[in-house]
């Protein structure tokens, strides 16, 4: 889908004006260009959030919204240039030099813009589209990453040696719970506003940590695998819960649909998200209330039961526990609800 032929695009407020961040070619050899124009359709469903490529050498944006049929993705990718997707929800399709990559809710990949064009897409469905992309030139990269190394990927690699991108796509990677939680944060930065492009900085380094080094080749292949097998089996587990937050499974039934035994689920799950999976259900039953709280359609009584507990006191000090206020006071506080 072309930006010309989105009729019915659902952003979730109004166009606002983003004429300040229009964004312009990043060197004198890079055609003029400006993704604020395909993401325009969208309104305030595409917010600029921290830089701006052409200026500053990389940019920091927030997607939100949904479509009724798939977008051209690739469209709004810089000429020369490093992105970075961390994609909550919703899917994303990204096909460069023979190879696809699909990047499913909670996962994270790369991609190089060079000479040779990528291409991508937001698939319809009835998820909301919700990510955040790093957007980095090439010299902007090497003032971050300093000098190439072996452990690099290769187009990471080759950028640092010759100052521009080759197209190509990285493998994704599952988003850890901390990953998830500072994503957010990202729309409003848990600091004072002088500290942060230095909270910034230090997040989108942790990310290029992780998603542009390669593992050392003598490292046996047995544990990865064995590891990617246990990350998977925690984040279906998350997902499972997530599914029924009023009547979850046992623990031996979610033992039974990833596929392990629930002593083992119920280790491996601690060691990944340093929590055990009664009290990531409890954090996930609260953040869901807190949703339906601030959203003003429903009362606390009725918010609680909605996830799962039939006492208000049980409720009330869940919330608190995971809030770090009681369910009352954050309606009343809250914006927006």
């Amino acid at each position: 889908m072309v930006v010309s032929e989105i009729a019915n695009i659902e952003p979730d407020c109004e166009v606002s004006d983003c004429d300040s961040n229009r964004d312009v070619g990043s060197c004198s050899d890079t055609p003029s260009f400006s993704e604020a124009d395909v993401w325009e359709p969208f309104g305030s469903g595409w917010r600029p959030l921290h830089g701006r490529i052409a200026q500053d050498g990389m940019s920091l944006e927030w997607h939100e919204f949904k479509v009724p049929r798939s977008f051209a993705w690739s469209e709004s990718f810089h000429p020369q240039s490093l992105e970075i997707c961390l994609n909550l929800t919703g899917v994303g399709r990204i096909t460069g030099e023979g190879a696809t990559v699909e990047l499913a809710p909670r996962s994270m990949a790369f991609y190089c813009v060079g000479n040779d064009s990528l291409d991508a897409e937001r698939v319809t469905g009835k998820q909301k589209h919700q990510f955040l992309t790093i957007e980095l030139r090439a010299d902007a990269l090497g003032r971050l990453l300093g000098n190439p190394t072996d452990e690099m990927h290769p187009l990471i690699r080759n950028a640092l040696n010759t100052g521009r991108f080759t197209s190509g796509v990285g493998q994704p990677l599952m988003l850890y719970r901390e990953q998830d939680r500072w994503v957010k944060q990202l729309l409003d930065p848990p600091v004072p506003q002088a500290a942060q492009a230095i909270w910034i900085r230090g997040r989108v380094l942790e990310i290029l940590a992780q998603c542009l080094f390669e593992s050392p080749s003598d490292k046996p292949l047995f544990c990865d695998r064995q590891k990617n097998m246990a990350r998977d089996r925690v984040e279906r587990a998350i997902e499972i819960l997530r599914e029924d937050l009023v009547e979850p499974p046992t623990l031996e039934q979610l033992g039974r649909q990833v596929g392990c035994s629930h002593y083992y689920l119920s280790r491996t799950f601690s060691k990944e998200t340093g929590l055990t999976i009664q009290q990531y259900l409890r954090r996930l039953r609260m953040e869901r209330a807190s949703e339906l709280l601030k959203s003003g359609r429903f009362n606390v009584t009725e918010a609680a039961l909605e996830v799962g507990y039939s006492s208000m006191s049980h409720f009330s000090q869940a919330f608190c526990h995971e809030m770090g206020v009681c369910p009352a006071l954050y309606q009343r506080t809250t914006p927006g609800s």
